[in-house]
């Protein structure tokens, strides 16, 4: 008898196809991440478990899981830095993810962004909203023209390929990268040898990296100084990349002249310091928020544990 639990309330589509598969499928109605107690639970309660972001399966969590009843954590997400895979690989555990779905739906959010920011969108709607426009004049709100700028991309994997090629295709941008390796890419583009050089180069820098600890405030003060003051700072990826209060100042001291965020450091808590600014386009965590792309991820995470559950290698295993 396969006993699963899915630590969020998942579209009904995935639903029905989780109670197809599994004898027992068991869905907390909470939104709030999983405590720590409450994971432990899990592991020792279940077969598999189907967490998502803020569910911190840290170390601290398997140090106590002796031979744990469940064998999979099936992650509803590309991004898996709040499970430590290590410690749950030690305890027996596969961790899986779900690329790929997510691809497209997150370079959106991007370009969302990039031109909400350089045209100041956001800043137009709340002024309109709140009665104080008086009408079309020639230089009112002028903003960044998006159209033959340069990009650059901080980490050019799926999201980032998909980014620039929006970009590129979509807006005759001129791409620069910061990215470990060298990328086969089907459009212009070019590889420089620090985040600093693409700063420097781009007219908008979008980061697209994974989370992790390699990844850590990778974004901070030296990369900010090197924007141009008409530059625009994207952050799509995962909010702990960026270091926040370097990012705050470079925009209080008109280092860089906006930002769009759909992630935080602290998350959900977003600093009153950005929510007052009126250069800053703050969204909250929307990359992967439309119904057929939460579908896609959620059959995903099923699928993974249904071949985990029935002893095959499950196709979004994370080594």
């Amino acid at each position: 008898m396969s006993r699963v639990y899915l630590t969020r309330p998942l579209p009904d589509a995935v639903l029905t196809r989780a109670r197809e598969l599994f004898d027992e499928v068991e869905v907390r109605d909470d939104t709030a991440p999983l405590k720590i107690g409450q994971m432990r639970a899990a592991l020792n309660l279940y077969d598999g478990v189907l967490p998502t972001l803020g569910d911190m399966f840290s170390a601290e969590v398997f140090e106590e899981a002796q031979n744990p009843r469940c064998k999979v954590l099936a992650n509803f997400g590309v991004g898996y830095n709040h499970i430590d895979v290590e410690a749950a690989n030690a305890a027996g555990v596969m961790v899986t993810n779900t690329p790929g779905a997510v691809t497209d739906a997150t370079a959106d959010i991007a370009m969302t962004l990039i031109l909400m920011s350089a045209r100041r969108a956001g800043e137009g709607e709340r002024m309109l909203r709140a009665g104080n426009w008086d009408g079309w004049h020639p230089t009112q709100m002028l903003g960044l023209h998006v159209t033959g700028k340069t990009v650059g991309i901080i980490g050019m994997g799926r999201i980032g390929q998909a980014i620039a090629r929006r970009c590129h295709h979509g807006f005759g941008m001129d791409v620069v990268y910061f990215n470990r390796s060298a990328k086969e890419l089907e459009f212009p583009a070019t590889r420089l040898d620090s985040m600093a050089a693409v700063a420097s180069r781009a007219d908008i820098v979008v980061v697209a990296v994974p989370g992790g600890s390699d990844t850590h405030h990778i974004i901070s003060t030296p990369v900010f100084e090197a924007m141009k003051p008409t530059g625009h700072f994207i952050n799509i990826a995962r909010g702990d990349v960026v270091k926040e209060t370097a990012l705050i100042k470079a925009l209080e001291t008109g280092q860089i002249a906006g930002a769009g965020l759909d992630v935080y450091e602290h998350e959900p808590d977003v600093p009153d310091a950005l929510c007052a600014m009126e250069n800053v386009t703050l969204l909250p965590h929307l990359g992967t928020a439309a119904l057929e792309v939460r579908e896609a991820m959620g059959m995903l995470a099923v699928e993974n544990l249904r071949a985990a559950l029935s002893g095959e290698t499950p196709p979004n295993l994370i080594a």
